[in-house]
């Protein structure tokens, strides 16, 4: 068994690049320059921004699944210009790699089965346990502390 981590596409994102901050203000969004070595996570190039690179602050919905008591959103950031990041199955993004994360496991009807939080470093291998049962259909990958979305992965 193995999985694949998904990157969010940047399609949605794109315009609200040219947005003034009024605007983007006014959709609860904030334009933001990194401050900081691994402060920023993009969800769409799974890497972090460098210091001094433009990104995006925005809500996004990880979980509409209208039918779940799971549906959720909240806060993540996105890198100006960046493409879609495709990691190799069984590959786990540096970004992912050096936090501590909480997974939330769910089946195809989008209802929690399982969550814990793991180590990055030791991601792969609990991927590779929880998709070994078939009723696990997708884990949502979380920030541990502020609970942020980071990425989704799935069976590969």
């Amino acid at each position: 068994m193995s999985f694949r981590i998904q990157a969010l596409s940047p399609a949605p994102f794109r315009p609200l690049f040219d947005l003034d901050d009024a605007a983007l203000a006014a959709i609860g969004a904030r334009r933001m320059i990194a401050d900081a070595p691994h402060a920023a996570p993009c969800r769409v190039s799974l890497a972090d921004a460098e210091p001094g690179e433009r990104l995006l602050l925005v809500n996004h919905r990880h979980l509409d699944a209208p039918a779940s008591p799971y549906r959720g959103e909240g806060p993540i950031f996105v890198r100006e210009g960046v493409v879609q990041a495709v990691p190799a199955t069984g590959e786990v993004p540096d970004m992912l790699g050096r936090r501590l994360l909480s997974a939330r496991v769910y089946d195809a009807d989008w209802m929690m089965t399982d969550a814990d939080v793991v180590e990055g470093r030791d991601l792969a291998d609990r991927l590779e346990a929880w998709f070994a049962d078939p009723a696990v259909s997708t884990i949502h990958l979380h920030t541990a502390r502020r609970g942020c979305f980071m990425a989704a992965a799935s069976r590969a």
